[in-house]
Order: C-alpha cells, then sequence, then structure tokens
C-alpha cells in the first residue's frame, strides 16, 4: 500500500506564499525516483484540475497557464517528497489542493495516477 500525505496549506493573503508537501511512504514504495507526481486542484463547485506534474526524471510540465511563473515544483528523492511552491497567490488559487503519484511520466490526466492523497486546503484571502 501507497500512502501520500499532503501539507502546508493554510490561509494567506494576496501575494503570499505557501509551500505543499507532498509525502510519500507505504511498503511498496520502495523506489520513489521512479514516480511521477501531480498536483491537481479542486475550487469550489468546479471540477478538479491539474496544475503541474514532475517527472521521474524531472521534467515539467504545467497545465494552468495562470501559475507559470508564480509556482514550481521540485523533489528531493531522498526525502520520498515532492513541493509545490506557490508564490504571488490569488484568490482564484483558493482550492483543495492533491498530489498523486504514478510510475515514470507525468500527465495531466487524474485517472492516469494510481495513488491521491487526502488533499490540502489552501485559502488565499483578497
Amino acid at each position: 500500500q501507497v500512502q501520500l500525505v499532503e501539507s502546508g496549506g493554510g490561509l494567506v493573503q494576496a501575494g503570499g506564499s505557501l509551500r505543499l508537501s507532498c509525502a510519500a511512504s507505504g511498503r511498496t514504495f520502495s523506489t520513489f525516483s521512479s514516480y511521477a507526481v501531480g498536483w491537481f486542484r479542486q475550487a469550489p463547485g468546479k471540477e478538479r484540475e491539474s496544475v503541474l506534474a514532475v517527472s521521474w526524471s524531472g521534467s515539467v510540465t504545467y497545465y494552468i497557464d495562470s501559475v507559470k511563473g508564480r509556482f514550481t515544483i521540485s523533489r528531493d528523492n531522498a526525502k520520498n517528497t515532492v513541493y509545490l511552491q506557490m508564490n504571488s497567490l490569488k484568490s482564484e488559487d483558493t482550492a483543495v489542493y492533491y498530489c498523486a503519484a504514478r510510475h515514470l511520466l507525468r500527465s495531466g490526466r487524474a485517472d492516469d495516477y494510481d495513488y491521491w492523497g487526502q488533499g490540502t486546503q489552501v485559502t488565499v484571502s483578497s
């Protein structure tokens, strides 16, 4: 079984920053470096959308143009953790943020991911 746990969410004023963490664990999750991790978000009343993802090799794809230049993703394979650094936050970034993992290749499709975290709330006040 694989577990993903997000942390780092909270309430921040517009223009502020947050860093989300996605920590992986589990008996079968022995090679975190071979997994791609994606970040998704779901705002109230809206469908879940893909934000960005990093492949096993470190390649990154952004799926939302409005976060380019503000959000960055990084991974620390030694800690089995992926980070989402969010700067210059806007009210429209308010959502529950989820991380998800799949083997090797990044994807913007939620259905492609095998493992999901429980989500962490990010609220940006204007």
